[in-house]
């Protein structure tokens, strides 16, 4: 038998040990690629640029185009001082190396070079403001990192990079083969791992300073919101623009509403006159505080509007009535459905006859007559006894005979002649919205062409028209023929998909001279991202603010806004259901 040892250690089995991860292990990347002109972090690409040569002369503020550069950039910069002594020394060995420079040539005859002669008064100049304390020493570093989704995105932006700084006339060069320790001194901690530094004095440090801030306040206009970049005010007259119109893009609750009724009420305080299409009934008490004329659009209200209508005004060189048998026709496919050709072609000579009969031809002298009605097209084309018009006139007669009757059953009894004129059409189904904006918006267009005045139309949920491809493409011939009338559409929508989903939609914004986009859903912040170049702060500042904040594009300028109003202004436009509330029970 083994006699055990009392003295070994027993063999205990040890559990193994789980590694323990540090903060470092957390934030580094799964993996970096370093190339010799670029650097890959995971899937985002940076390229380093650092400043050689700077401009002679410059002005204050002067590096503002680089601060607005339309790209997300990491500017860093890195001021060292010197000591005067040692520079002055510096000074005075290369104001003599250039007098001795220029004497040689002198003696020898030969033309002495402008560079050497600019130079030396310079260093004469830094020399003598060194001696009298007027100006310090610096020496001064300027690095330039462009971030980037993919290599070709980097190549385009770094060379749109280089030319702006071109025209600064600033010399930058790409850190080739230091691209890492070109990206970690453009980081925010403060560490100059490359050192590539340029001497600098007092003055010329100062003007470096990018203090720049984008500012939208003009002498005339009206006042949007407050600058969150600087408290100053956004004053501003959109009718100085190349066109007078804007879209808005926000989620429900976000302000939309309360922003285009500001606007709408201090416009109409400088003789704006205001045309609102309102699906949920949100501009009521507004109309009645300021004397406008609320038309609640239904079936069964007396208010009527023929889609048959003409201006009654004589424009010309224009054939109006090819023009309103245009604009039918797209208005009557979204009453008909689709048509076949022969359907199109047949509707075409219908609607030529309908006019015919009362006396309206291409004769402009002809066209102030009363109009026909809807029933007067379903009567031709019933008598035309062609199995193509008998389709269409039983597609029609539901609005004619059927439960639909009343819609455009009668003459128009609507004057459009007050300053605030409102179109509800809340009491109206669904399906039926989309029909009554469009037909509404064709009367509002043809009274508006037929006078020329200073007015606001506002579109709110303008989504409902993008649905519908003439629908959006009448949205857009108003949107870009606005101007010639002295008309300013503002298109309203919270189902960014929807407007944006068609080239339609991306044609109004390009036909927009103001762009304001409030706080967003996340499911939409990519699409607006995409539309309208949003760097990475922009998102997250859209999908953090609070209600009546945002983003205001007017031309090449955007700032931060936030949407203020007096007192009595937020309790005329005010949609909050509890301070409405609240204001009924006072």
């Amino acid at each position: 038998m083994k006699i055990p040892n009392p003295f070994k250690k027993p063999n205990v089995q040890s559990e193994p040990t789980v590694p323990q991860l540090t903060l470092e292990d957390v934030l580094a990347p799964a993996e970096t690629e370093v190339d010799f002109s670029y650097l890959r972090v995971d899937s985002r690409y940076f390229r380093t640029y650092f400043v050689s040569n700077y401009p002679r002369f410059v002005e204050p503020n002067w590096l503002e185009p680089l601060i607005s550069f339309d790209h997300s950039l990491l500017v860093s910069m890195f001021i060292y001082p010197s000591q005067s002594q040692g520079v002055l020394d510096e000074l005075k060995r290369k104001v003599a190396e250039m007098e001795a420079t220029i004497q040689t040539d002198l003696e020898r005859g030969r033309a002495i070079d402008p560079a050497v002669e600019v130079a030396l008064e310079d260093a004469k100049s830094l020399q003598d403001q060194l001696v009298r304390g007027v100006e310090r020493f610096f020496q001064f570093s300027l690095y330039i990192s462009v971030p980037a989704g993919s290599l070709e995105e980097l190549q385009n932006t770094s060379k749109l990079v280089e030319s702006t700084l071109a025209s600064l006339s600033i010399t930058a060069k790409q850190v080739s083969l230091q691209m890492e320790d070109g990206f970690k001194s453009s980081l925010p901690q403060g560490t100059d791992y490359l050192n590539l530094t340029h001497n600098m004095d007092t003055t010329s440090l100062a003007t470096t300073f990018p203090f720049a801030s984008s500012e939208l306040t003009e002498n005339e206009g009206i006042m949007y919101g407050i600058n969150e970049h600087n408290d100053s005010l956004i004053l501003f007259d959109r009718f100085s623009l190349e066109n007078y119109n804007s879209v808005i893009f926000a989620k429900a609750g976000a302000g939309k509403s309360f922003l285009v009724k500001l606007e709408a009420l201090r416009s109409l305080m400088f003789g704006t006159e205001i045309i609102v299409i309102d699906p949920e009934q949100e501009y009521l008490s507004l109309s009645q505080a300021v004397g406008g004329e609320y038309i609640n659009f239904s079936a069964s209200s007396p208010v009527k509007i023929n889609p048959f209508d003409m201006s009654a005004e004589i424009i010309p060189g224009e054939n109006e009535l090819g023009r309103k048998i245009l604009s039918l026709t797209s208005f009557l496919r979204i009453v008909l459905g689709a048509l076949s050709a022969q359907e199109a072609a047949i509707l075409d000579r219908a609607l030529k006859q309908t006019y015919q009969l009362k006396g309206i031809t291409d004769d402009p002298k002809t066209q102030n007559k009363e109009a026909p009605l809807m029933e007067d097209l379903y009567k031709v084309l019933i008598g035309m006894e062609e199995a193509p018009a008998m389709e269409l006139a039983a597609r029609l007669e539901r609005f004619i005979k059927g439960s639909l009757t009343g819609i455009f059953s009668a003459q128009s009894n609507i004057d459009l002649s007050n300053s605030f004129t409102v179109f509800s059409v809340r009491d109206l189904p669904d399906q039926l919205r989309p029909l009554a904006i469009h037909m509404i918006l064709d009367y509002v267009w043809t009274k508006i062409r037929g006078k020329l005045k200073k007015r606001l139309l506002i579109v709110d949920e303008a989504w409902y028209l993008m649905r519908n491809q003439d629908s959006a493409d009448f949205l857009v011939d108003i949107a870009k023929r606005a101007r010639k009338y002295y008309l300013g559409l503002t298109t309203i929508t919270q189902d960014v998909e929807d407007f944006l989903g068609s080239e339609r939609g991306k044609e109004i914004i390009s036909n927009s001279s103001i762009q304001i986009l409030l706080k967003q859903a996340p499911a939409s912040i990519d699409l607006l991202a995409e539309v309208f170049n949003l760097s990475e702060g922009e998102q997250r500042l859209l999908m953090s603010e609070g209600i009546g904040e945002g983003i205001f594009f007017a031309g090449s300028t955007h700032v931060a806004m936030r949407v203020v109003a007096s007192e009595n202004e937020h309790r005329l436009i005010t949609t909050n259901p509890a301070e409405i509330l609240a204001r009924q029970k006072e």
